[in-house]
C-alpha cells in the first residue's frame, strides 16, 4: 500500500504558471498508450529527477504502480506529499470535470517511477 513519508505545503506563487495551466493540461501520462470511446491508457514514466507538470484529472479513473519507486506530489490547493509506490499498488477516483483534481508528480528516488493510468471516458 502506497505509504506517505512526508506530508507538508509549498509555496504556490513559485507554481503559478503551471498551476494556471493546469486546468487544460489533460495529459495525466508521459505517452498515450490507447485510446477510444471508452477509455484513455497512459503510462507515466518518470526517471530520477523528472516531474511531470501540473494537471488535471477530470474524469473517473484509476492507476497501478508497475515499478517501484518514491514520488513528491503537490497538489493544487497547496499540499506536498512524498509517498513511496510499491509494484501492484492501485488506487481509483471518482473524478469530473466539475470536481477534478490538479496535481503534478516528480520522480525523488533513485529507480525509474512507472504507472499505468486509466481513464473511464462517457
Amino acid at each position: 500500500m502506497t505509504e506517505v513519508l512526508e506530508e507538508g505545503t509549498f509555496d504556490r506563487a513559485s507554481f503559478a504558471g503551471e498551476l494556471a495551466e493546469a486546468p487544460t493540461n489533460l495529459a495525466v501520462g508521459t505517452s498515450l498508450w490507447f485510446e477510444n470511446e471508452r477509455i484513455r491508457v497512459w503510462e507515466v514514466r518518470l526517471d530520477p529527477g523528472v516531474r511531470c507538470p501540473f494537471h488535471a484529472h477530470t474524469t473517473p479513473y484509476f492507476w497501478t504502480c508497475v515499478s517501484s519507486g518514491v514520488g513528491r506530489q503537490r497538489s493544487g490547493d497547496g499540499v506536498i506529499r512524498v509517498q513511496r509506490y510499491d509494484e501492484g499498488d492501485t488506487r481509483s477516483m471518482e473524478l469530473s470535470p466539475d470536481a477534478p483534481m490538479v496535481h503534478d508528480l516528480e520522480n525523488v528516488g533513485d529507480t525509474v517511477l512507472r504507472f499505468v493510468t486509466v481513464e473511464l471516458l462517457g
